[in-house]
């Protein structure tokens, strides 16, 4: 991945565009990463996984509900 620092991001803010179509591309401030840029696509395609990743979690534990498989979180934490 490549990176620029902000300074330069703002300076070649047209090859930054271009670059991040290509791949993502980290920026730093203050020699700290701050942001990532990516194009549109990915970013959906991001979002997307995440949803699915969401519903999967949401479907497991309703299954595990509905079989009794819970842990009383308190009892849980006491065990500890």
């Amino acid at each position: 991945m490549q990176t620029l620092t902000a300074n330069d991001a703002k300076r070649n803010f047209g090859e930054l565009l271009l670059s991040a179509q290509r791949e993502p591309v980290k920026i730093s401030k203050n020699s700290k990463d701050a942001v990532v840029v990516m194009s549109i696509k990915d970013y959906e395609e991001l979002e997307l996984m995440k949803a699915d990743y969401l519903k999967h979690c949401f479907e497991s534990a309703k299954k595990d509900l509905a079989n009794g498989d819970a842990v009383d979180g308190e009892n849980y934490l006491n065990s500890l």
